[in-house]
């Protein structure tokens, strides 16, 4: 194999590990079509200097230096600092949303294989955000100065979203540990309640990658839908558990664990304006409020009610 060609598969495999953040080499050997032994060959060289981390993290500042043997420009700073890691943020967002489906959709269908499998995915989401961190200290690194503000605000929005994943993790967990399936009503509401935040986080992870921030106005609306939903689930449970006999440890504790996932939707969709205020921020300059969002509906309803009297 000629140096032209084997650069050619290194610069495949060090694509794989930056763009779809792959857990071993055997992954990376079958995506390519080689084999593992020939990935473990490429990857030890490059182990050594440092470029490619353990967990499979590329240092992109070294990784900036190196990339010459590709015949290629080297990496601007904003490429390194900016574009990778919103990249990354791209990956992740897309892993999360698929994340809530899947523990919704096992808590529709009440399928513990499914619910078992929307936790695992857990792992993967923590490891996403292991390697923005890791990403987001290297562009800091590269420039420490003019661009430090707003590169930090990835790491925040990575967290962000593996907070939303935490919260699909106890939807996941209901279905888990609870023998009584959903009755219709109150799957009703769920039903309105998954639509609704997972468009917050679409809408809002759009918004900052895209720097689309009109749709905060949607983001906005569905907010209001999903506080709505949220009093209507919270009623019925209500209700349901004032006719549940007092003896009935069991569905006590079932209709608890169904609140929870009442209100794990709830921050999904708080986390969503959090991202999008982040948004308006990093683009223009628009200052956040520290006032948590379920404060700010409060502090909103007082309001309302003084001007009413």
């Amino acid at each position: 194999m000629t140096k032209k060609s084997k650069n050619s598969t290194l610069k495949e495999v060090l694509d794989i590990i930056l763009y779809e953040n792959p857990s071993t080499q055997d992954e990376i050997a079958e995506k390519l079509g080689i084999t593992r032994r020939y990935v473990t060959k490429l990857l030890q060289p490059m182990v050594k200097k440092g470029i490619v981390r353990r967990a499979y993290i590329l240092d992109l500042k070294k990784y900036d230096d190196f990339s010459e043997m590709f015949e290629e420009e080297k990496t601007s700073r904003e490429h390194a600092g900016s574009y990778l890691i919103k990249d990354l943020l791209k990956n992740m967002s897309e892993h999360v949303c698929k994340q809530l489906k899947t523990s919704f959709e096992a808590l529709l269908t009440h399928k513990k294989d499914q619910a078992n499998d929307a936790l695992k995915m857990d792992f993967i989401t923590n490891n996403m955000l292991e390697k923005v961190r890791s990403s987001v200290d290297t562009a800091i690194a590269i420039n420490p100065y003019s661009e430090f503000s707003k590169t930090v605000v990835f790491g925040e929005i990575a967290y962000d979203l593996e907070r939303i994943g935490d919260h699909s993790g106890i939807i996941a967990n209901f279905t888990m540990q609870e023998s009584y399936e959903v009755d219709t009503e109150m799957m009703d509401y769920l039903k309105e309640m998954y639509k609704a935040s997972k468009k917050m986080v679409s809408w809002s992870m759009d918004a900052f990658l895209n720097e689309k921030l009109d749709l905060k106005e949607e983001v906005m609306s569905c907010e209001d839908k999903l506080h709505q939903l949220q009093k209507k689930a919270l009623n019925c449970i209500a209700t349901q558990m004032a006719e549940t006999p007092f003896e009935d440890k069991d569905r006590s504790t079932y209709y608890l664990s169904l609140s929870r996932v009442v209100k794990a939707f709830e921050r999904i969709g708080d986390i969503s304006i959090e991202i999008i205020d982040i948004a308006g921020e990093f683009y223009h300059n628009i200052p956040r409020t520290t006032t948590p969002e379920r404060f700010r509906r409060r502090e909103q309803k007082i309001e309302k009610l003084r001007r009413e009297e």
